[in-house]
């Protein structure tokens, strides 16, 4: 496999981290799960920075982000399968 341009931590997780920079909407990227050394691939709809998320599925506002098989926060606007998750669609739920 050549390197990876997302991290999965864990099967369970919803989002993978850009562990490449340059990732580009329509970009055919692939995704490696570590906790069960799968690779997946999938088409990123949104240019992603490096150490941002990718949405492993369609999400609704209220959705929580599982990352590190840990909830990190929830979704306050709707974002696509292959989309873009940071702080401008996702808010921590400590405040």
């Amino acid at each position: 496999m050549s390197a990876p341009h997302f991290l999965v931590h864990d099967h369970a997780d919803n989002v993978a981290v850009a562990v490449q920079e340059g990732i580009s909407a329509g970009q055919k990227v692939t995704l490696w799960v570590m906790d069960t050394d799968e690779t997946v691939e999938m088409t990123a709809l949104d240019p992603i920075p490096l150490g941002h998320k990718i949405a492993l599925k369609d999400f609704a506002p209220g959705d929580t982000v599982i990352k590190y098989s840990h909830d990190v926060g929830r979704i306050v606007a709707a974002v696509k399968k292959g989309g873009h998750v940071h702080t401008h669609n996702m808010k921590t739920k400590r405040w």
